[in-house]
């Protein structure tokens, strides 16, 4: 038996598969975790915590080098945040319209 909650997802589901699967919302999560991750480098390269990454990074790495890699790390990021997110709410709807049909079936 579908709970109330399982009958609503799959309604819903059914109306904002497409829009969900390329909404900003979830783009823009993933994209500020990508951030946070840059951000969090920065701070570990010029911090000096490790001394001999720190030599390295300043002779060999140039900063647009290292801003490019920051932004390309943000929008891979973002983009698997976002269809990790779809697909784990099909993979959902999908289980639930199996239980909904395997219960039909066990009625008859």
């Amino acid at each position: 038996m579908l709970t109330d909650d399982e009958k609503a997802f799959i309604t819903y589901w059914e109306k904002n598969s497409l829009r969900q699967k390329y909404s900003t919302r979830p783009f823009m999560v993933g994209m500020s975790a990508g951030f946070v991750l840059g951000i969090s480098l920065i701070a570990v390269v010029f911090s000096g915590w490790y001394e001999r990454a720190n030599m390295v990074a300043n002779s060999r790495l140039s900063a647009g080098v290292f801003l490019l890699a920051i932004l390309g790390i943000s929008f891979f990021m973002a983009f698997m945040y976002r269809k990790f997110r779809w697909e784990t709410k099909e993979q959902q709807y999908r289980e639930l319209l199996a239980k909904k049909k395997s219960q039909g079936k066990n009625k008859d």
